[in-house]
Formats: C-alpha cells, sequence, structure tokens
C-alpha cells in the first residue's frame, strides 16, 4: 500500500507554494491508491463495475478534487464558481474521438450543472477505456490550461502527468454505467479516508522500521488532514456569511422599490382626480374661459401621459425586482440546500477526524511500544556484540595456541623421524647380536651342566684325567668370561629396557583407585591424566585438551581440565 507522504513543514510561516505542493502531493498519493484499490478489487471481484461500487465511487470523488485543485474563479451573480467542466470541453478539440462523449453529456435531460456535466463526461471516457489518453492530450496542451487553472494548479505540474500515466490501468475493467435518472448535480465529493488508511494490526512484527515509518507518515497526514478540514469550514462560513449580507441587501432594496411604487400609484391616483375635476369646471364654466382651461387641460394631459410612462416604467422596474427576488428566493432555496450537504459532510467529516485522532493516539501509543522494542534490542545487540568479541579473541588465541602445537607436533615428526634414522640400524644389530649371545649362553649353561654330570659320575680312581680337563677349563674361562661378561651387560641392558616396558603395561592392566571419587572395581576403567600421571576412573576424566609435551589432544582428568582452561582463558598466548 503506498504510504501518504506529507512534504516537510515550511521553515516559516503558510508558504502559499509550500501549501500548493503540499496539497499536489496528497492529491497524487489519494490517486494513486485509489486506482490501486480499484483495480485490485475489481479483478477480484471479476465482473462488470456499476455506479454503486463503493472504489469506483471514491476513484471518480478522487478524480474530482485533482480536476478542482487551482481552478480559477469564475465571478457569477451568486458569487465565485469553480467548474472543471471547461477543460473536460476542450479535450474535443485535441482528440476528435471525444467529441462522442461530450454531445452525449450536453444532450442528458437531467443535467442542469457545469459539476454535473463534468462527472458525467468522466463516466463515459471511464466506459470508453479511453480517460488516460484524453488526460495525457489535455495535460500536453499547457497553454490552453493555463486560462482555468493556476500556474502551480496539480493539471500544469508533473504531478498530472503521472495521474495521467497510472490511469492506463484502468483499460483493465470493465464498467457499465446507466446515466438517466441519476442525480449527479447534487452529489456531494468527500472522500472516504478510512478505505486508505493502513490498519496497524494487519502487519505484525516483521516490518519493523518500515512499519513505524508508515505510522509517522499517516500521523502526519492525519495533521494535514486536520488543517484542509479547518480551512474549507472557513471558507464555507465566509460563503455563508456573504450570501447573508447580499440577502440582507437585496431585501432593503426590495423595500424601496416597493415604497416607491406605493408612492406612484398614490401621485397617479391624485392626477386622475385632478383631471376629472377640471373636466367637470370645462363643462360647467363659460366659454371665454375655455381657452385657458383647454391649454391646461392639455398640460395636464401631458403631465398624465408622462406620468403613465412613468408609471409604466416603474411597473418594468416592479416585473424586474419581481423576478430578481424570485431568483434570488431560488437561489437562497439551492444555496440552503448545499449548505445543509455541506454540513451534513461536514459532520462526516468530523466522525472522520474523530476516528483519525483516535487512531492517530493508538499509533502514538505503538510508536512509544517500538521505541522501547528498539532500544531494547540495541542494547541486547551491543551485549552480544561484546560477548562476540571476547569469542572472537579467544578463538584467535586458540588459533595461536593450535599453530604452537602444530608446529610442536612437526618438530616431534622430525625427531622421530632422525631418530629413526639414526638407531634403527643399531637397535636391529644389537638384537641380533643379544640372540646369539642369548644362544652361546644357553650352549654354555647346557656343557656346564654336562660337564657337572660327568663330574658326578667320575670314580676316585680317575682323579687325574679329570684334573686335566679342568686345568683346561681353567685356562679358557678368562677369556671367555671377559667377552661373555661384556655381551651379558648388553643383554641386561636391553633385558632391562624392555622389562621396564614390561613392567609398565602390566601395572597398567592391574586395577586401581581412582584418586578423585577413590572407587575400586575391576568393571569401571581407570585412565592415566596425561597432565598430572595420576589415575582417574572414565567419569572424573572426561575431557581432552591439546597440552604442550604432545602432539594431539590428550586425555585429562577434571580438575586438571578446570586449572588448564582457567590458566588459558587469563594467558593472551
Amino acid at each position: 500500500m503506498f504510504a501518504l507522504l506529507p512534504l516537510p513543514a515550511p521553515p516559516s510561516g503558510s508558504d502559499p507554494n509550500y501549501l500548493m505542493a503540499n496539497e499536489r502531493m496528497n492529491l497524487m498519493n489519494m490517486a494513486k491508491l485509489s486506482i490501486k484499490g480499484l483495480i485490485e478489487s475489481a479483478l477480484n471481484l471479476g465482473r462488470t463495475l456499476d455506479s454503486d461500487y463503493a472504489p469506483l465511487q471514491q476513484f471518480f470523488v478522487v478524480m474530482e478534487h485533482c480536476l478542482k485543485h487551482g481552478l480559477k474563479a469564475k465571478k457569477t451573480f451568486l458569487g465565485q464558481n469553480k467548474s472543471f467542466w471547461g477543460p473536460l470541453e476542450l479535450v474535443e478539440k485535441l482528440v476528435p474521438e471525444a467529441a462522442e462523449i461530450t454531445a452525449s453529456v450536453k444532450d442528458l435531460p437531467g443535467l442542469k450543472t457545469p459539476v454535473g456535466r463534468g462527472r458525467a463526461w468522466l463516466r463515459l471516457a471511464l466506459m470508453q477505456k479511453k480517460l488516460s489518453e484524453y488526460m495525457k492530450a489535455l495535460i500536453n496542451r499547457k497553454e490552453l490550461l493555463s486560462e482555468f487553472y493556476e500556474p502551480n494548479a496539480l493539471m500544469m505540474e508533473e504531478e498530472g502527468a503521472i495521474i495521467a500515466g497510472l490511469l492506463v490501468g484502468l483499460n483493465v475493467i470493465d464498467a457499465n454505467f446507466c446515466m438517466k435518472g441519476e442525480d449527479l448535480d447534487s452529489q456531494v465529493g468527500v472522500i472516504d479516508f478510512s478505505m486508505y488508511l493502513k490498519d496497524g494490526n494487519s502487519s505484525k512484527g516483521s516490518e519493523g522500521d518500515g512499519q513505524i515509518t508508515a505510522i509517522l507518515d499517516q500521523k502526519n497526514y492525519v495533521e494535514e488532514l486536520n488543517r484542509h478540514l479547518n480551512a474549507t469550514v472557513n471558507n464555507l462560513q465566509a460563503k455563508v456569511d456573504a450570501l447573508e449580507k447580499s440577502n440582507t441587501k437585496l431585501t432593503e432594496e426590495l423595500a424601496v422599490a416597493n415604497n416607491r411604487i406605493i408612492t406612484l400609484q398614490e401621485e397617479m391616483e391624485r392626477v386622475k382626480e385632478e383631471s376629472s375635476h377640471i373636466l367637470e369646471s370645462n363643462r360647467k364654466g363659460p366659454k371665454q374661459d375655455k381657452t385657458s382651461e383647454g391649454q391646461a387641460l392639455s398640460d395636464a394631459r401631458k403631465h398624465l401621459k408622462e406620468e403613465t410612462q412613468l408609471r409604466l416604467d416603474v411597473e418594468k422596474e416592479l416585473e424586474m425586482q419581481i423576478g430578481m427576488r424570485q431568483e434570488m428566493e431560488m437561489a437562497m432555496k439551492m444555496l440552503e440546500k448545499d449548505v445543509c450537504e455541506k454540513q451534513d459532510a461536514l459532520v462526516s467529516l468530523r466522525q472522520q477526524l474523530d476516528d483519525l485522532r483516535a487512531l492517530k493516539h493508538e499509533l502514538a501509543f505503538k510508536l512509544q511500544s517500538s521505541d522501547l522494542g528498539v532500544k531494547q534490542k540495541s542494547e541486547l545487540n551491543s551485549r552480544l556484540e561484546e560477548k562476540t568479541n571476547q569469542m572472537a579473541a579467544t578463538i584467535k588465541q586458540l588459533e595461536q595456541r593450535l599453530r604452537q602445537a602444530e608446529r610442536g607436533r612437526q618438530s616431534a615428526e622430525l625427531d622421530n623421524r632422525l631418530f629413526k634414522q639414526d638407531f634403527g640400524d643399531k637397535i636391529n644389530s644389537l638384537q641380533l647380536e643379544l640372540d646369539a649371545l642369548t644362544r652361546q649362553r644357553n650352549q654354555l649353561e647346557l656343557e656346564l651342566k654336562q660337564e657337572r654330570r660327568l663330574q658326578n659320575r667320575s670314580l676316585p680312581g680317575k682323579g687325574p684325567l679329570k684334573t686335566e680337563p679342568q686345568m683346561d677349563g681353567k685356562h679358557k674361562t678368562p677369556e671367555e668370561n671377559a667377552h661373555r661378561k661384556k655381551s651379558l651387560e648388553e643383554s641386561h641392558r636391553l633385558q632391562s629396557h624392555y622389562g621396564d616396558q614390561q613392567d609398565a603395561r602390566l601395572l597398567s592392566e592391574k586395577p586401581q583407585v581412582c584418586h578423585l571419587c577413590q572407587e575400586d572395581g575391576g568393571s569401571v576403567k581407570k585412565s592415566e591424566c596425561k597432565n598430572c600421571k595420576r589415575t582417574f576412573c572414565d567419569a572424573c576424566s572426561t575431557h581432552e585438551l591439546p597440552l604442550p609435551s604432545s602432539i594431539k589432544p590428550e586425555r585429562v582428568c577434571n580438575p586438571c581440565h578446570k586449572h588448564l582452561m582457567k590458566q588459558y582463558s587469563t594467558s593472551p598466548s
């Protein structure tokens, strides 16, 4: 829906150009709303429109206000008159096809005023689906319109061209009007603004600032409408006062004319009496006086003729005054009817104004609540931004630590590869040598057992035979013992290394007690914290963290996890 956007207030005073521009803008917005609503409702209705269709009636009222804006007033007997029928008559000179509807309007018997003819012309042009074409042709001839409109009128400015372009959309609807019997002269053209004002309950929550702007625009437009209605009431009151003064003046002139007619009638009666008296005296008097009496009679006749002519003139003037009085009475009746209609329209406008004021208060309350919601949302947004900044700093620190851990892992892998390259061959050779020494030891142990067995079986007489091999063994033992001692030390060192690993593995497999909850049992699995090297159950060591001594995240106990997290959050590195 189009929003009614008023212009900003003038810097000081009431500038006429500003007021006219503001009226043009409001009329253009009302035309947009009316045309859009008429097209949408007609398409939804899906049938031919007639004169009783409410959106269509409002469209003609808005078009009438647009055509009346900035009209030059023509002075008549009853005062100033503004009619838009004059500009519409020019269309037949610009577009020959419009001559048909102009002739039809002039032939309608029920139309007596130019306003009624203009309304009938608009309806016939809409039925022909050429209203936009006629309006464009009329607006393009500004030199002809200047005779009827002020320079800053809507039809003389670009708003008129915009409205003429919007009228093209009305070609999609079909309308049928019956002009006979329809009273177009006495219709009151009042715009029903309730059809175009937005309802605050129709849109909820999703429009945000756009809805607040629309509410402010409607508030400003209601204030502008109130000012316009007050100006209209003042103009109507001034016209009523002027008509009352004119009526009083005409009544006084009529009283003076009646008094003059009565005076002339008395003089005429007196002259008739004098003439009759003179005629009687002439019949009774002597003949010598006839000459003087004839002269007096001729003078009397001449005077009577003059008085008769004067009476005729007075009667003509009286008839003229009586006609003017009858015309004035008719004009007063029409004026009273017009005043009654204007009062009814004023009552309806005041009712609309009260409704608009109530809507204004409601919109003001919603505006305050919207401002409060916006303030709360802005505060929440600032807090979220602070938390986001803190989380970003924490993520940055964790990324730095991750990069450091990655570099440590790469260096450890490099050291591991170098260690394998340096000591891999040596470990293999020592393992082979250990195997050889083990076999040699087993062989020596076997020989020793055999020798002891032979010694136990030998007889006492065979002592010299036994001593010789012992002596040979004594000579061989120091040399072999040195070599065997060296080999055994090397093998003992390697075996001790592997033995330590085996002992550590066996120690880890034994059931141990949790250091935190002191729970013992074979069914509960125990784990070693990589940070403090203590034993904990799974429930007490559920976290993993990257440690400086490890490449990947290692399992740590809950106390170490809290301590490390506190340390990571306080230290920037």
